[in-house]
């Protein structure tokens, strides 16, 4: 038995005589639809956390025995073809306390002194520079008193608004044992 062959006088088209189903394509387009709002609202919130949250931080106390000296911007391009900016500096522990976790934060500004970027990173220690430059967390090298090291900071972006100038690097939390 063939399928009824039905002419519609309006277009001049023939259809066979059996609806389509829309639910699963119904279905789709609204997990679709769910999957890029989440994903707008969680990078959103990455991006606010990163960007904004802790411009209003305060230092930790033990920070003003943690003087960084010799700031230094560099860059370099990665395997993808785009950029890198690094953040050298020097720090010493001139307190009583060995230091196992430093967070700072490090701002950008524009041409107009406001804030471009910001960003909250832990501090990573430079523990060899032969063959290349090798970083570790502090808590791997923890900062005994009176000890001073090297270190890098990496930034995969920086804001294209950004002056060029040194940017501002300010300790926000100090783990110590």
């Amino acid at each position: 038995m063939e399928p009824e062959i039905t002419s519609t006088e309006s277009t001049g088209q023939s259809s066979i005589g059996r609806e389509r189903n829309w639910a699963p394509l119904a279905i789709a387009v609204a997990v679709g639809i769910v999957i890029v709002v989440a994903g707008l609202l969680l990078s959103g919130r990455a991006r606010h956390a990163q960007d904004s949250g802790g411009l209003s931080g305060t230092p930790d106390p033990y920070a003003a025995r943690l003087p960084i000296t010799n700031l230094a911007m560099s860059e370099s391009s990665n395997l993808a073809g785009g950029k890198v900016t690094y953040l050298d500096g020097h720090i010493t522990n001139t307190g009583d306390r060995t230091v196992n976790e430093v967070v700072v934060q490090v701002t950008f500004r524009d041409y107009a002194n406001k804030v471009a970027q910001s960003q909250k990173l832990p501090l990573t220690l430079i523990r060899m520079r032969e063959p290349y430059i090798d970083t570790v967390m502090v808590s791997a090298a923890p900062l005994k008193p009176g000890a001073q090291q090297d270190f890098r900071l990496n930034f995969d972006t920086v804001s294209p608004d950004w002056a060029g100038a040194l940017p501002e690097v300010q300790i926000l939390h100090v783990g110590l044992k």
